[in-house]
């Protein structure tokens, strides 16, 4: 595959080479090494704590540092603040008599917000100023300074509240990160700021933009909508399904390799980039007979939607619990829900997850 300058870095398309890649130490993560497939001409230079683009013990390090704040028990913690916001989310969205809404605006895009804010430690009042720069940042037609100028605004922004839980701590992961990694040393303060905006913006773009797609999804597929209305237990492997179906990182995990390494009995030099595009994965034919179908019954558990080996997403099981409470909500509260323009005039341009900017809906 041929991108910019001289850069052609191999594309891995088969489940079991994107698995192997993923968990191969040989394939480094790390976006300042020479090859490595940038995703524009011009790359942002990487800040501290972007653990997405780190290896070894410096990644090891600061991933140790959330995994406590998204384990199953605390995560199962968390299923009644998100089955609160759901329910009030819906309440308004339908008050007055209301039969129309943006789903985007109304719904997905608020309810993941909520939840992140509220286990980072961020006002979400403030949502609208960081749900316009990370879509600024996330852009991938940004231009390098206006993508800088937009990380460089929520770093500060971070900072601040970072600053302000060293003084005054609460019960959230950003009075967690001042005063048991920062205070002792474990980490620094760019650090503690770094994998907090990370969480800011993989807690809520990704989920967002989950939560419309699988309502577009399931309301094109009516016959799938009614084998989960006819049978809930269904709901979730149905959420491991869409996961696959859609999987809305769709801009390839990128990897270059570090020494000489053979996949699927191809040669792949060290200083050589390697692009892995999760939604291919997915649909491997040799995992997934007929991938290109929804089937809420399939066995999906095995996709690479949250990625595979040391960078596996952190967050998988909040993005879980989000969408396992927020699809059946929706439709149960809303039988008659259905689309009132074509989601395709919505969609998000040229950005690294897969979405749409706003999804008109009626019931």
């Amino acid at each position: 595959m041929a991108l910019w300058g001289d850069s052609s870095p191999w594309v891995i398309t088969r489940h079991e080479h994107a698995r192997a890649v993923l968990s191969d130490a040989r394939f480094s993560s790390d976006g300042t090494r020479d090859g490595y497939p940038t995703m524009r001409p011009q790359p942002t230079p990487r800040t501290p704590g972007q653990i997405f683009m780190m290896d070894g013990p410096d990644h090891n390090r600061l991933r140790r540092m959330l995994i406590s704040d998204f384990t199953h028990r605390r995560v199962e913690a968390l299923h009644p603040c998100v089955t609160r916001h759901v329910g009030n989310l819906i309440d308004t969205m339908t008050a007055d008599g209301a039969t129309e809404a943006d789903l985007v605006e109304a719904y997905a895009l608020p309810l993941p917000s909520l939840v992140i804010c509220e286990l980072l430690g961020v006002p979400y009042e403030d949502h609208a100023f960081f749900q316009q720069q990370a879509r600024t940042f996330l852009t991938i037609a940004t231009s390098p300074q206006e993508a800088m100028a937009a990380r460089a605004h929520l770093y500060d922004y971070l900072g601040g509240l970072l600053a302000r839980r060293t003084e005054e701590p609460a019960d959230d992961l950003l009075s967690r990160l001042a005063t048991e990694r920062v205070a002792t040393g474990q980490a620094t303060v760019e650090e503690a700021v770094g994998v907090s905006f990370v969480l800011l913006l993989g807690g809520h773009e990704t989920t967002a933009n989950m939560i419309a797609l699988s309502t577009v999804a399931l309301l094109r597929d009516p016959a799938q909508l009614a084998a989960l209305r006819a049978d809930p237990a269904l709901w979730p492997g149905a959420v491991d399904e869409l996961l696959r179906y859609l999987t809305v990182v769709h801009s390839g995990m990128r990897r270059v390799a570090t020494e000489d390494a053979e996949v699927g009995g191809v040669l792949i030099r060290a200083g050589e980039g390697v692009i892995v595009p999760l939604q291919a994965a997915n649909r491997d034919p040799d995992v997934y007979p007929d991938p290109d179908r929804l089937d809420v019954t399939r066995d999906a558990s095995r996709h690479l939607a949250f990625g595979h080996g040391a960078h596996h997403c952190v967050g998988e099981s909040l993005a879980r619990a989000e969408l396992g409470i927020a699809l059946p909500a929706l439709f149960d509260r809303l039988p008659g829900l259905r689309l009132t323009a074509d989601p395709e005039d919505f969609a998000q341009p040229l950005s690294p997850v897969h979405g749409v900017r706003s999804l008109p809906v009626a019931w």
